[in-house]
């Protein structure tokens, strides 16, 4: 897989979530949606899970999209939290068995999350919250969609502003790799490591720092990019040899998949 071909070609995503991970939709209406916007390559980037992948692969198959088998790695260095995208990725034991490691982690978490709300006095229960994930990995959104829907807030941006943003009352760390952990750990299953949307981490000295690591590249175009921040970090790729990628990080209807602003 060469992704410098596939950006030079145009039409392509390589930064979207299903309901594997966080995200609406499952893997093969992003697919479908995908296609009927005329996306020719996307990636399956779900967070530090595989789970969506055969089936978007298979809809990519009858639909004749190009779907990139990928994962968004979630690592933390020196406070902030960093987002590894790994693409053309194989789903090895070492993988496996460290995400399951982290899923694992990541559901005694939502319980303790459950529990500082239902202390609030926002009584939800671990089902209500399942009824959100539909079955798949928990993640703070659907925690976040469990109050909205017991009207205990107006929306989920409300419930991160007041309680599960970080240092918030209901906030708990999960469990993350560290940077070079992620980067081995997408090496070793033949994949290729991104830095995922540089501009927000908010620290542009971590940034470079992070480019001295083993990273395959960096996501310049992103939904959350504005203009400047695509010019500043292709010259940080550039500066550091590393291959340039982008994606709109779509999660739902309010992200629109394939706009994420890129000029060759």
């Amino acid at each position: 897989m060469n992704l410098t071909s596939i950006i030079e070609k145009g039409h392509f995503d390589l930064h979207m979530h299903t309901t594997a991970s966080d995200g609406s939709f499952s893997p093969s209406e992003v697919v479908e949606m995908a296609a009927a916007k005329g996306i020719t390559t996307l990636a399956i980037t779900d967070h530090d899970t595989t789970n969506g992948i055969k089936e978007a692969m298979e809809a990519g198959k009858r639909l004749g999209v190009n779907v990139i088998p990928g994962i968004e790695l979630s690592t933390k260095y020196k406070g902030k939290n960093i987002d590894i995208l790994g693409y053309q990725i194989d789903e090895s034991k070492e993988l496996l068995a460290v995400l399951k490691k982290i899923r694992n982690h990541r559901e005694n978490r939502a319980q303790i999350i459950v529990n500082k709300f239902c202390e609030l006095g926002m009584t939800i229960t671990e089902e209500d919250v399942q009824k959100q994930s539909k079955g798949e990995v928990i993640a703070r959104p659907h925690i976040a969609k469990a109050v909205v829907e017991k009207g205990y807030a107006k929306n989920t941006q409300e419930v991160f502003d007041l309680y599960l943003g970080d240092g918030k009352p209901c906030a708990v760390d999960k469990m993350v790799l560290t940077p070079d952990e992620g980067i081995k750990l997408i090496h070793n299953t033949g994949g290729i490591a991104v830095l995922a949307h540089p501009m927000l981490i908010q620290d542009d000295l971590i940034v470079e720092e992070l480019m001295q690591l083993p990273f395959d590249g960096i996501e310049v175009w992103h939904r959350k990019h504005q203009p400047e921040d695509v010019i500043r970090y292709k010259g940080v790729g550039q500066k550091y040899k590393k291959i340039i990628t982008g994606g709109s990080d779509f999660h739902n209807e309010e992200h629109l998949m394939g706009d994420f602003g890129y000029d060759l």
